[in-house]
């Protein structure tokens, strides 16, 4: 068999024949494999969705209870066959529930990345790499000049800051599914024990990560509108990057604006959204990290798609494994 014959893109998004399913679909589909519960790769409307357990109630959470017409959980390392192909989920290390997805079938094996990190994160299972013939990356930071320090270090600086101005609040921009939780475990990690302010945005999904058994410590809301602007001094406060934007924001008494992401590591960016304290926190592979990746699993030939699918494939080709770019669209990097 053919690896194009096994799993090729299509507009709704990655198919494979053979099992009459789809991988992360842009569009409603009739079965749809789902890697992780960001929005763009998990979408609602589909008849039948597989996933893991952690992905389906954030699907839930996100989108209410009929998300799907139907739903069944994946147990990750476990082997479901659909239509004759062997399918099974294997830990990505992005955020909570995420799974690369293994399709196999007469002897070829092809490995659906998603989106995945290499750091340990203390909010979800690590990265575990699986040997396959082909490896499907996302190449979101696939360009060399990101390498992306130790989190730990970005969160002493947040740390440094607070006890450097205890009169201003630092309001932390961190995506809601992922970001957030791991920015306040990586607090707690640090020693800062005291009340995290979160905004009501994050507070479902905190309450989620809670009940699967990850400690995030005592959290308080941010947005009881009372008037009293100096009870958030030297708090910290997180929340959506877009709430920041917001009216909401302003209570805050003279705040330190902050943003945790693998962005931060242009200054432009941070410059542009009048970041004072950029984090570069990131929960996707940087360019060294996507690079021993491939060499990890082994694979002969590489799909590269979402992102800097063009420098990727070339180093690719320069270390002599064939790559394609896949060209996918609809996927932005709402995770970091």
């Amino acid at each position: 068999m053919r690896a194009p014959d096994l799993l090729h893109p299509r507009p709704e998004g990655l198919y494979c024949p053979a099992g009459d399913f789809f991988i992360d679909p842009v569009r409603p589909v009739a079965r749809a494999l789902i890697t992780h519960g960001h929005a763009d790769h998990a979408r609602a409307g589909h008849r039948a969705v597989l996933a893991t357990r952690e992905t389906l109630d954030i699907m839930a959470l996100r989108y209410g209870a009929d998300f799907a017409a139907s739903s069944q959980a994946a147990k990750l390392g476990e082997t479901t066959t659909l239509g004759g192909v062997r399918v099974s989920f294997h830990p990505a290390g992005h955020v909570l529930g995420s799974a690369q997805i293994a399709v196999e079938k007469d002897g070829l094996r092809i490995v659906a990345s998603g989106d995945y990190k290499r750091r340990h994160d203390p909010t979800c299972q690590d990265f575990e790499p699986v040997a396959c013939d082909v490896f499907i990356t996302e190449a979101t930071f696939a360009l060399p000049v990101f390498r992306h320090p130790d989190d730990r270090g970005e969160i002493a600086r947040l740390i440094r800051s607070v006890a450097q101005f205890p009169e201003r609040a630092h309001l932390v921009g961190a995506y809601s599914l992922g970001k957030a939780q791991r920015v306040i475990a990586l607090l707690r990690a640090a020693g800062h024990d005291g009340p995290i302010h979160i905004h009501g945005a994050l507070e479902k999904l905190c309450a989620y990560y809670e009940s699967r058994g990850i400690a995030l410590g005592p959290l308080a809301p941010a947005t009881v509108d009372d008037g009293q602007r100096d009870r958030f001094a030297g708090a910290v406060v997180i929340g959506p990057p877009a709430a920041f934007a917001e009216r909401w924001a302003r209570r805050f008494p003279d705040p330190v604006s902050a943003f945790a992401s693998g962005w931060m590591l242009i200054r432009q960016r941070a410059r542009q959204r009048g970041v004072e304290l950029p984090l570069i926190v990131s929960d996707h592979a940087d360019w060294d990290e996507l690079v021993a990746t491939i060499g990890e699993t082994g694979a002969g030939e590489v799909w590269v798609t979402h992102g800097r699918e063009e420098a990727l494939v070339r180093w690719c080709e320069l270390n002599g494994i064939k790559a394609r770019p896949l060209h996918l669209v609809g996927y932005e990097d709402e995770g970091d």
